[in-house]
């Protein structure tokens, strides 16, 4: 299956700083590049310009102007719709979003895009309306103007990103790139995304609850650092390991890998350990044909009934169910209801019966 196509808004013409490139080459380097070795096909990556004109008395040196093939007009045929960020002027002083980029958002997400804000990119999905009731994070530097001035959203300024389905949204710079790196793991499963992000040396996976505030995103690999004992307990998950054992391992005491622990990822002992089998099983689920209860054993997470209790609990689907989700002949994302509807008026069938995407 195809794992669709994905617009990312560029903003065009109007000075856009250097410092905003970061969000906008993110989705351009996860989506944009051919991965034909993993996933075939790839996504179908399109830049969308905005078609704003420069203002005037737009300061000079301190950014640069774009062009694009593709318009706002592109959205709504896109099966998801990226927004890197909006100009600061748009957030520190509160000029006014392009009207026509709003009015473009809100029928992207009518017809079924999957919509996706990075950083300040939340304060366009949050105008056109489509985080009203919703959780949803920015960059914790601007989650306060956010939560004022668009008080219908739940704001949360301590996760790196917020999956709710088909509106998702995430806080600054490497936050970004979590999300889109857990985009591809829910479209094409945990073994693609952890050899992409391999290949771009990132971490695989750091959860979305994870706190923005960390000292230290990636633990150091030296040997007075946590990076040893995590890669040995990596390597025994099958094990029923405590944080009893990985202390040991590390020579200090458990409150003390607690502290460093906490510091480094931004979680708890217990909950990285949870983090790291449910991978292993996802990972184990998608790439062999083993039993359920196997995988259960392999992963640490004990019986076939355990295995369920968590899948279902953290990813809201069950093993099985999981396992369909992810054939490794056709591997691809679920459509929404409202794109697979959209499909079938293209090639006039009837939309097909989509299986359950894990969340």
């Amino acid at each position: 299956m195809n794992p669709g196509s994905v617009a990312v808004v560029v903003t065009e013409d109007i000075e856009v700083p250097s410092w905003d490139l970061y969000e906008l080459s993110i989705p351009c380097t996860v989506f944009g590049k051919p991965q034909p070795d993993l996933a075939d096909p790839w996504y179908d990556l399109w830049l969308c310009g905005t078609g704003e004109r420069p203002r005037d008395g737009s300061p000079a040196g301190t950014g640069l102007s774009l062009r694009t093939s593709r318009g706002l007009d592109d959205l709504a045929g896109a099966d998801t719709v990226v927004v890197p960020s909006v100009p600061d002027a748009c957030v520190d002083e509160g000029r006014p979003l392009p009207r026509p980029l709003v009015a473009a958002l809100r029928r992207a997400h009518e017809v079924g895009a999957r919509m996706v804000s990075l950083c300040t990119g939340a304060f366009a999905l949050a105008e056109a309306g489509l985080l009203d009731g919703r959780r949803a994070t920015a960059h914790w530097m601007h989650t306060a103007r956010l939560a004022e001035r668009y008080p219908k959203v739940q704001v949360d300024d301590s996760v790196l990103y917020v999956d709710d389905g088909d509106v998702l949204t995430s806080a600054g710079l490497t936050a970004g790139l979590d999300l889109c790196l857990h985009l591809v793991r829910r479209d094409l499963g945990a073994h693609v995304a952890n050899q992409l992000a391999r290949r771009m040396v990132v971490p695989a996976h750091r959860p979305g609850g994870q706190a923005q505030f960390v000292d230290l995103a990636v633990p150091a690999t030296d040997a007075g650092s946590l990076g040893p004992v995590l890669d040995w307990a990596r390597a025994n998950l099958d094990r029923p390991l405590t944080v009893e054992d990985l202390a040991r391992r590390a020579a200090m005491s458990p409150r003390t890998l607690h502290r460093r622990l906490r510091a480094a990822t931004g979680t708890t002992p217990l909950r990285w350990l949870l983090d790291q089998r449910l991978a292993r099983a996802r990972s184990l689920l998608e790439s062999t044909d083993l039993p359920i209860e196997k995988i259960g054993e392999l992963s640490g997470l004990g019986t076939a009934n355990n295995l369920r209790h968590h899948f279902l609990k953290q990813l809201g689907v069950s093993p099985g169910d999981y396992r369909r989700a992810f054939p490794r002949t056709t591997p691809g994302p679920s459509p929404s209801p409202a794109r697979a509807g959209r499909r079938a008026e293209r090639t006039g069938g009837e939309p097909a019966a989509a299986p359950p995407t894990p969340r």
